[in-house]
This record gives structure tokens, sequence and C-alpha cells, in this order.
């Protein structure tokens, strides 16, 4: 009996194990987020009034709320990821991590009308020539958030 229940208490923390992993591999990482949320390297220009409607609700951030401001950058990832090369700058969140681009690169702010609730998520669109500051880690030392724009 004893040992009939070492398995089941085995098998039950293996199951526990194995829902974990799974819950983790699904989980996205940060770097992933950062490029879903910001890099739109399709559209050079997004001067389509609409651009930022479609592009909220087709990266998931119209999802359970509206969020209330993004951007978008319209320029290569290589050039992108090469920001983490730049001389390291203080966060607005006060973090050592941030890195700002030292030449201006094409994006559209996207911010949520005043009108607009969820689930219509309604926005105005700015479209920017400007430098963007970033969070980098992980291992490939990439960026990881959008902190601004100057």
């Amino acid at each position: 009996m004893v040992l009939k229940r070492s398995h089941m208490v085995l098998a039950l923390l293996g199951l526990f194990l194995l829902g974990l992993t799974q819950l983790s591999a699904g989980k996205e990482s940060p770097t992933k987020k950062f490029q879903r949320q910001h890099m739109d390297t399709e559209h050079l220009t997004a001067n389509n009034t609409n651009y930022c409607n479609l592009m909220m609700k087709a990266r998931n951030m119209t999802k359970g709320r509206c969020k209330p401001v993004n951007t978008f950058i319209h320029e290569p990832k290589s050039v992108v990821d090469a920001v983490c090369q730049e001389k390291n700058i203080t966060c607005k969140n006060g973090q050592p991590s941030c890195h700002q681009s030292s030449l201006p690169m094409i994006l559209t702010h996207c911010r949520q009308t005043g009108a607009s609730k969820y689930p219509n998520c309604q926005y105005r669109a700015s479209y920017l020539n400007k430098q963007i500051i970033v969070a980098c880690g992980g291992q490939a030392y990439v960026p990881v958030h959008f902190d601004a724009y100057v």
C-alpha cells in the first residue's frame, strides 16, 4: 500500500511539473512581446487613418482592455536590435538598462481616443521620425521594452 501511494505521489508530481513546463513554454518571452507590440517592418510608413485601430487589434493589445498608448517602429529588426549597443542611459523607471538610438527612426504612435471604451477601442495615430529609447535584456541582449521616443 505504501509503495502504491508513493507511485501516486510521484505521478501527481510529474503531472504538476509537466503542467508548469507547458505553462512556461506557452508564455511569451519579453523579446517576443516587444516584437509583437512594437515592431512593424512590413509598413515603412503607416499613413492609413485606420492603421492604429487595425494593428492594436491584430497584435492583441485590445483583449480584455484597451492599451492606452503604443508605439510601432518601422525599421528593420537588425537596426532596432543595434540600439542595445548604444550608450547606456537610465530608463523612466530608474533602471540602468536603457539605450537611446543615435539616429531617428520612423514611428507610428497610437493613442486611445478619449471617447473610446473597451471593447470598441479606437486610436489616433501620430507619424513621427524620432530617436527611440529601449530597455534591453536577455542572453542576446536585445530590446525587451519600449521606454520612450525623443
